[in-house]
């Protein structure tokens, strides 16, 4: 028997048991293949480990202290396969990579994150923030956040955690100056801002009730960045189309107005996604559950006023 882990599994039953014939009733395989694995050990160590007759065994002195050993290496064996059965926070660690888009990633993953280590502290965290959506396979992401369409794809796991309206806003002060727009065709005559579509390089089109999109190509400042475009409209740059859940706590605060509220187009859900790919490690099972939970909170993710 070729198998020195199993050659273990069986000693350590022989250990247990009043005779060879007893272990084998106990792990369901004959008593001749009790015998061939206790001799095989025995070859392997170069220790005798039973006394045996016709009549009975008894384990040698060194075979006690062996058991000892054996049966603690095949409980860790045995753990390695059942991970997280009885195992402590602490003891959760490895490597988990997570994208997701710029804005969302900055406002709302750092502090969940932050509360997640406290809990975890052997998980590490590697983010990628992005507005595309990533190749999960290529770039080796084992969670993903997204704002957008139903994922289709067979090879994720989604949970619908939140949902996001695109609201347009201005600062009081730039309301005070220009004046509310009354139709989205107002914009076109008015200072915005705009962010850029990484797949295109240009504008993202504003999005309003019923299916509605506006080009606005004449903004007075265009990034890549959400988190700057939200601070160019609060400095009264310009009218920005902002996530609402970023939008909310500025507006509950007085620093934004919101504007062509009849005109609000349908929320876009907001996903927290992994490839389905075989095993899921606990680590990641962990960090995906409690994103998926904490980003559905009204407290964490602000989807009314």
């Amino acid at each position: 028997m070729s198998n020195k882990l199993e050659m273990m599994r069986v000693f350590c039953a022989a250990a247990d048991a009043s005779s060879f014939k007893e272990a084998a009733l106990r792990l369901g395989i004959s008593p001749q293949a009790v015998t061939r694995a206790i001799k095989d050990l025995e070859y392997a160590l170069g220790e005798l480990l039973f006394h045996r007759n016709t009549r009975q065994i008894r384990i040698t002195e060194f075979g006690r202290g062996f058991a000892l050993e054996a049966r603690k290496a095949l409980a860790d064996v045995d753990n390695l396969f059942t991970p997280g059965a009885g195992s402590k926070p602490s003891e959760f660690g490895g490597l988990v990579r997570i994208t997701v888009p710029m804005g969302i990633g900055r406002t709302f993953l750092l502090p969940l994150l932050r509360d997640l280590s406290s809990s975890y502290p052997g998980i590490q965290f590697d983010i990628r923030l992005s507005d595309n959506i990533a190749d999960v396979i290529d770039e080796q992401i084992d969670i993903g956040i997204r704002v957008g369409a139903t994922l289709k794809d067979n090879g994720f796991i989604a949970k619908a955690a939140s949902r996001v309206a695109f609201w347009n806003v201005a600062s009081p002060a730039l309301i005070k100056r220009i004046g509310k727009p009354l139709t989205p065709q107002d914009l076109l005559h008015l200072p915005t801002t705009g962010l850029i579509a990484p797949s295109s390089g240009r504008a993202w089109p504003w999005m309003f009730a019923r299916g509605q999109q506006l080009q606005i190509n004449n903004q007075v400042l265009l990034t890549n960045d959400s988190q700057l475009e939200i601070q160019a409209v609060l400095d009264g740059i310009g009218i920005g189309q902002i996530g609402s859940c970023m939008a909310i706590p500025h507006i509950r605060e007085g620093r934004l107005v919101p504007l062509l509220e009849d005109y609000t187009a349908e929320p876009w859900t907001l996903y927290v996604y992994r490839p389905q790919r075989g095993p899921v490690a606990p680590r990641v099972r962990i960090v995906f559950d409690y994103l998926a939970e904490e980003l559905a909170k009204e407290s964490v993710m602000p989807t009314m006023l």
